[in-house]
């Protein structure tokens, strides 16, 4: 291939990028993620990671096929032409392209997956609140270690024409620009906890604690439900998450606490009690 032509395809890939990146929406931009940046502390570096990722590999896949459709036109066969095309064994220079060029795109997505998801998992060794979060078939037990109180929910409820009330929800209650730990539990099987709009979701395996440090930034209320197939009503492992100031926040404490729900829903409550490691138990 000449040099030429390789500038030629080079530069049709930058003008189809450029025009194709030029008509994006604000959604588009952030690979039409469910969120936006300044949900969390975590959201932007989220979005700027999955943004470059499908960017690049959307380049990527402008330039493999205009490569396709160069090759297609310019080796068709043509009705002068006789016989078999001149056959090619080897071709170094682009079996090389094609090894180094996928090798140096995996090793740049690592590093930028294994540095961001790094800071992600950073611990907190002093966050402003706890709270601890069980999950169950087919429903959430809060407990808001920092307050002493703790709210129990049930699975979703559907009305008559199938749709979700959202009144039988349970609410997780979040203070805005304050440190939270989640720590993450299972009462019975593998389930997931994901808050959609927060772009992060982790496992609640039985018998393990999983924790998860960030900072809600934004008031709001958002969506959240289990990620992890569990079962026959797992479409109805759902609950709300209600980001509010800090007045809001200590009245729903304090409501909590003059229902009687001061204390905390523990292990005792779990389904499956034959866990290792839980209660002195170490056989599986």
């Amino acid at each position: 291939m000449s040099h030429n032509r390789l500038r030629w395809i080079a530069a049709s890939a930058a003008i189809a990028v450029a025009l194709t990146l030029s008509g994006c929406t604000d959604q588009e931009l952030r690979g039409w993620l469910p969120s936006e940046a300044g949900v969390t502390d975590q959201t932007s570096r989220i979005i700027g990671l999955w943004s470059t990722s499908w960017i690049v590999l959307l380049g990527v896949g402008i330039l493999t096929w205009i490569l396709i459709l160069w090759a297609a036109i310019s080796y068709r066969r043509r009705k002068s032409d006789t016989g078999l095309p001149s056959q090619l064994r080897y071709n170094a220079p682009i079996e090389t392209f094609f090894t180094i060029v996928p090798l140096i795109l995996i090793i740049g997505f690592f590093a930028f997956t294994a540095r961001d998801e790094a800071v992600l998992e950073q611990a907190n060794p002093n966050p402003d609140y706890k709270v601890e979060v069980y999950g169950k078939r087919w429903a959430w037990d809060f407990n808001y270690l920092t307050d002493g109180v703790y709210s129990s929910g049930i699975q979703a409820q559907e009305n008559d024409q199938g749709l979700i009330e959202a009144d039988s929800l349970p609410v997780l209650y979040l203070p805005v620009g304050k440190s939270v730990e989640i720590d993450l539990e299972s009462r019975d099987v593998n389930h997931s906890f994901w808050i959609v709009d927060f772009l992060y979701k982790k496992d609640m395996i039985p018998g393990q604690t999983n924790h998860w440090y960030f900072t809600p930034e934004k008031e709001g209320t958002y969506r959240g439900k289990c990620a992890e197939l569990c079962g026959e009503y797992h479409s109805l492992m759902l609950f709300t998450v209600k980001v509010v100031s800090q007045e809001e926040f200590d009245a729903q404490m304090q409501a909590l606490r003059d229902a009687g729900n001061e204390g905390r829903l523990g292990p005792e409550y779990n389904a499956n009690h034959n866990l290792p490691g839980k209660d002195g138990n170490t056989e599986g």
